[in-house]
């Protein structure tokens, strides 16, 4: 059998099948591993569970892998399954092909981490992350981009192309909950492989699993931000937040701000946007969207009130020009988010962290 014996040992147990095949070459066993209840293709297991053994040392430079008949023989699967999985692991350059003699493992020497970084959607934010991810990981990594725009059905198919081609999976898990159930998402995301997803911007708990994420505590971040603002905030007695309806952010930045307004019994308002708004003195607003906060500073301009005296503004996420404005900002580090992330990948640790969040006050509190 070509440098193999028959399978020495088929165990089963209620959720996984193992099979091993003796290596004479390496005195071992060349062992693969199926889920039956996972929904990944079987060529895409059979990839994966290669690729693993490969990464950790398991297969060695140079061993002689199954033929495509030994495999498709000894796991009952059709021969085109093997073919398949065979041709992606070449083409993802883990073996190589000699003809008339078989597959081989290739030396990973120096072998560059292939990661797929999945943004919800483009902005100047997501700009800073992605290229401060970039930069620590220098010549390690090639990274592609692809976007989901929010959309479970858009981040399937994303996933449904790609799993099995990339050593990390970076997401970030914001999908519309108006119109996606979130147990789509809770699915999709449970195809991934644990120690290849890594969660950005968003912690998911009940996902159960020991993913790398670097995450923000949206609820508690914006409470503890406006708390530690107190001596600023006592001026207010009404407090608006301005936050879209359909602009896909999460809700518990709204539970935050209510929570505060409780807490320290503050008037309080949540609207979808600023067209409407009548301005009242010894009002604070949270803005979260760009274009309000632009609408916002104009009609503060067009008013007799004072910005930062009457009227207060605070804008989520910091850029240079609500530095030049004199906005006060609550905001993440997204610097240090991306390079976080990177770090955790390069040096394979499965770690959660919570980013820094914080507020930069200026004139307009």
């Amino acid at each position: 059998m070509n440098g193999y014996t028959a399978a020495r040992t088929n165990l089963e147990s209620k959720d996984f099948v193992f099979k091993n095949v003796y290596v004479p070459e390496r005195d071992g066993l060349f062992h693969m591993q199926f889920d039956p209840r996972n929904q990944m293709p079987k060529y895409k297991q059979i990839v994966h569970s290669i690729k693993t053994d490969i990464e950790l040392g398991v297969l060695a430079q140079g061993v002689q892998l199954p033929s495509i008949s030994e495999l498709s023989a000894e796991y009952q699967l059709a021969r085109d399954t093997v073919e398949k999985a065979y041709r992606e692991l070449r083409n993802m350059r883990y073996i190589s092909a000699v003809q008339g003699k078989g597959y081989y493992v290739q030396s990973v020497r120096d072998k560059k981490e292939k990661i797929l970084l999945i943004f919800n959607k483009l902005s100047s934010y997501k700009k800073i992350i992605y290229y401060s991810f970039i930069k620590a990981l220098g010549d390690a990594a090639t990274v592609d981009l692809e976007i989901h725009h929010c959309s479970v059905l858009r981040f399937k198919e994303i996933i449904e192309k790609n799993l099995g081609k990339y050593n990390r999976y970076v997401v970030m898990p914001h999908f519309n909950t108006d119109t996606d159930n979130e147990e789509d998402y809770m699915a999709v995301l449970k195809r991934i492989p644990s120690s290849e997803l890594v969660l950005l911007d968003r912690d998911i708990p009940e996902l159960h699993q020991t993913s790398v994420s670097v995450f923000q505590n949206f609820d508690k971040d914006i409470f503890s931000s406006l708390e530690d603002a107190n001596d600023l905030m006592s001026k207010y007695e009404r407090l608006v937040l301005l936050f879209p309806e359909h602009g896909n952010y999460p809700k518990e930045i709204v539970r935050g701000f209510r929570n505060y307004c409780i807490n320290y019994k503050k008037d309080f308002e949540i609207r979808s946007n600023v067209s409407d708004e009548e301005l009242l003195p010894n009002t604070a607003y949270i803005v979260v969207e760009e274009s309000d906060l632009g609408e916002l500073v104009k009609k503060i301009r067009l008013s007799s009130y004072k910005m930062g005296e009457e009227i207060g503004v605070i804008s989520f996420n910091e850029t240079t020009l609500k530095e030049l404005l004199e906005i006060t900002v609550i905001t993440t580090d997204f610097e240090k988010m991306g390079r976080t992330a990177a770090t955790s990948i390069m040096n394979k640790q499965q770690v959660r962290v919570k980013n820094p969040f914080y507020m930069i006050r200026r004139g307009s509190l």
